[in-house]
């Protein structure tokens, strides 16, 4: 069980480090700072108020109208003061959280964009599960529950200081008899619960992300469904994701409202016997003014509560330890070299201004199979080729091995610069931005007028896209309001605005009748741009001075 603690925090540390230990941590260490003076001016006033407590006690037990009242005023001055404080220490602990966030998320969406990580995680290594929620919501937790056991923790060890004098004062054996409680209390919880509720945790979090993701996909793929009418599949799929979800749920509620809570109850109420038990024969022999074990009562459970943090919040604890591991293995995973067979069945890619193929063998990612075998082949600047074969041959993979998505195989692929090219798939990816955007896309910004980009569009037989849906400006679910014919229109429109010197298109125009199809690949080939074609039909042929049958 020790192990299973040391785990949890060496995965804590390792990703707390890369903010803490950079240098955009002193962005926040005056905030920090004042968050700190807050948290001990509010033990104090804690103090404060659990010292009045006792007076009060003791004034009613002697009669004392005086010091009563002047107790009670004192009293309420310390509860608005003690208001004010918390909620300042609240904010601050959040801003914090807010900041380490910001960097964080940035910091895993540079590391999931770099070298095409999210193509890799997506395609083959499907064990790291739902990437989006890692980065959107186990971050989130992640800060927000790190800032606020941290603030815990402070807090605790200014409590602990603060009450443990007050209880030294009052009876060393109070003391004495809350290091025996706390490592009670500490023992059992961990030794018990710890590794069967975090492993709960985290496979709740898991199924979660499972069952969510399956209703993404209805909605994603809904006209799809509808045409199949594959309701019965498609509901018994997700019922059977929230079935997992509901079992593992069931355990999680078992071990943390019934088995640790039975624990916690009995064993926290401890705290408003064990002071009397120690200071009875005192109170009752007229040592001490009744009014102490009330403030010894308070003490106590103060220390008790902050020693024992990990008890009383061990459920929260556990869902923070299986978000922690969920954003380790995901943030090591960018931080790892990439496992490779054998450096000797990796295809090579050559930069240079030309296409090539040079005795090029393509194969599955896992090498079990050749797609494509001893191929070369070189293309002049401005020629076509077209490839083409029967449904499953390797025509795409050739492509992914092209834009380097695959490099399972041998031989060398020479090829520009993946700027100088740009590549059209056969399900054009629509982004979620302006008409405008869509043009331009993969390009932030181009340098092209209105005027130029209408051109364009009509060029491609979309005219009327612009004032059918508010102009180039106004943003749309392209993918949905456009039908496959004109999405691929418009894909091959980001063609002549961005004029790459390579193209490449995975049948790119295969929603398209014959007559758009000819239109779109006369106006390629007056661009003069070099480009291979994946492609079916024969009318193609006309357009490529190098055919590729596989």
């Amino acid at each position: 069980m020790n192990r299973f603690n040391c785990t949890a925090v060496q995965q804590f540390w390792a990703i707390a480090k890369l903010y803490w230990l950079s240098s955009e941590k002193f962005n926040v260490l005056a905030l920090f700072t004042i968050l700190g003076v807050l948290l001990f001016a509010n033990t104090q006033v804690k103090v404060l108020l659990n010292t009045i407590q006792g007076d009060l006690i003791s004034a009613l037990a002697a009669q004392d109208r005086t010091r009563f009242w002047q107790g009670i005023l004192m009293a309420f001055g310390g509860i608005i003061f003690f208001g004010f404080l918390n909620s300042g220490y609240s904010y601050l602990r959040e801003r914090i959280g807010l900041y380490w966030r910001k960097w964080l998320t940035h910091y895993l969406l540079n590391q999931y964009f770099r070298d095409r990580n999210f193509y890799d995680l997506s395609n083959f290594h499907k064990d790291i599960d739902n990437p989006d929620q890692r980065i959107a919501e186990d971050v989130a937790n992640f800060c927000q529950q790190s800032m606020q056991f941290l603030v815990n923790i402070i807090e605790s060890i200014f409590v602990v200081l603060a009450f443990s004098i007050i209880l030294w004062s009052i009876s060393a054996n109070l003391v004495i008899a809350l290091v025996i409680y706390s490592l009670l209390a500490y023992t059992i919880t961990i030794v018990l619960y710890g590794r069967k509720l975090t492993q709960l945790n985290i496979e709740q979090l898991k199924k979660e992300a499972n069952f969510r993701f399956g209703l993404i996909r209805i909605r994603e793929n809904a006209e799809s469904i509808a045409f199949y009418n594959g309701i019965s599949q498609e509901s018994h799929k997700v019922k059977f994701l929230f079935a997992h979800v509901y079992k593992n749920f069931q355990r999680l509620i078992l071990w943390s409202e019934i088995y640790l809570n039975i624990f916690k109850n009995q064993f926290g109420y401890l705290t408003l016997i064990i002071p009397a038990l120690i200071l009875g024969n005192q109170i009752i022999s007229g040592e001490i003014e009744v009014g102490k074990v009330t403030e010894a009562s308070g003490a106590f459970g103060q220390v008790a509560f902050s020693v024992n943090l990990i008890m009383y919040q061990f459920e929260k604890f556990t869902k923070f330890a299986a978000s922690i591991n969920r954003l380790y293995v995901f943030s090591e995973y960018f931080n790892q070299p990439r496992k490779q067979i054998d450096s000797t069945r990796n295809i090579d890619i050559v930069n240079d201004s030309r296409l090539a193929f040079d005795n090029l063998t393509v194969q599955t990612p896992n090498y079990q199979k050749n797609l494509v075998k001893n191929l070369s082949l070189s293309l002049e600047p401005g020629q076509g080729l077209l490839i083409m074969g029967d449904s499953g041959c390797g025509k795409s993979s050739l492509l992914r091995a092209l834009a380097g998505l695959w490099n399972s195989g041998t031989g060398v692929i020479v090829r520009p610069k993946l700027e100088e090219m740009l590549f059209l798939p056969q399900r054009p990816y629509m982004i979620l931005g302006t008409l405008r955007e869509q043009l331009i896309y993969p390009n932030d910004q181009v340098d092209i007028s209105d005027q130029e980009l209408e051109k364009v569009l009509y060029l491609v037989n979309l005219s009327d896209l612009g004032t059918r849906f508010g102009g180039l400006d106004v943003e749309q679910d392209w993918s949905d309001i456009l039908s496959l014919g004109e999405q691929q229109r418009l894909a091959f429109a980001r063609l002549l605005v961005t004029k790459p010197k390579y193209a490449i298109l995975d049948e790119a125009t295969s929603a398209l009748d014959v007559n758009n199809e000819e239109h779109l690949y006369s106006l390629l080939v007056d661009t003069g741009t070099t480009f291979i074609s994946v492609g079916h039909r024969p009318s193609l042929q006309k357009y490529h001075q190098v055919i590729l049958n596989l």
